[in-house]
């Protein structure tokens, strides 16, 4: 069985799995407030050709993608220069420490206040978030390349640029890809936060009006697709990894 015809089995086993324990759970609950994945299933595709799931699925999936990149941009090379200066590290270290663990949600009144109730501001949050776990990832991950492996480089006459860009950062690339797979999650749970606050386009607003409306079957359609917009990044950034990391495939 090759590896991809591996993964594609392990993929239906686990919808056929969660649909099993879906419909078990509503079985076991018999109250319209859990409805069967079906019912759910039905809406969704309702939702989808009749309704306006998809405006509101483009407004999330913007606002996450926009976040992650521009997180990504920022905490990918502060994080390789910390982890290679010891010095400049213990100097934000402790402001990094001290900061990442703040539940940044909190902020989001705050954020709002300051930067509006359009995209600008859910971005910056979610972003904010992200930034945080990717450069700390980086900077580890910059730390542990060896140094014998940039001495050998520098043997040749390579620049620091050199050295950044065909040693520390190849050496990062997994663990980024592995910060990024943890941010998607982080950034759809902020994303449906930021959403129910002053707005009325997106996945969150989406869910809090079906639930408003005790629209059960609706909630759980908005629910399929966040899960998918979750799915579909994460299977997108697996696809990366194997592109622009192959040394891990050997």
């Amino acid at each position: 069985m090759t590896i991809l015809a591996h993964k594609s089995f392990q993929t239906v086993w686990g919808v056929v799995l969660l649909l099993l324990v879906w419909q078990g759970l509503s079985l076991a609950v018999a109250q319209p407030v859990l409805p069967g994945p079906f019912a759910a299933t039905s809406a969704f595709v309702s939702s989808v050709t009749q309704g306006d799931l998809l405006v509101h699925l483009a407004y999330s999936s913007a606002r996450v993608i926009a976040a992650l990149v521009t997180a990504l941009l920022l905490a990918v090379p502060a994080g390789m220069f910390l982890g290679r200066h010891q010095v400049v590290d213990k100097l934000f270290s402790p402001f990094v420490h001290l900061v990442y663990p703040i539940p940044k949600v909190a902020f989001l009144p705050v954020v709002i206040i300051l930067m509006g109730v359009q995209n600008l501001s859910k971005i910056f949050l979610i972003g904010l978030i992200v930034f945080f776990q990717i450069l700390v990832t980086t900077r580890d991950a910059s730390r542990g390349v060896s140094r014998a492996s940039i001495t050998s480089v520098k043997s040749l006459g390579a620049t620091a640029w050199d050295t950044y860009r065909h040693v520390v950062f190849p050496a990062c690339l997994p663990k980024v890809f592995t910060s990024l797979r943890i941010g998607v999650g982080t950034a759809i749970a902020v994303l449906f936060l930021t959403e129910t606050f002053a707005t009325v386009h997106g996945l969150g607003y989406y869910l809090l009006d079906a639930w408003s409306r005790l629209d059960y079957e609706d909630l759980f359609a908005g629910v399929i697709a966040m899960g998918l917009l979750g799915a579909t990044l994460y299977w997108l950034l697996d696809l990366a990894q194997r592109r622009f990391c192959p040394w891990e495939q050997l």
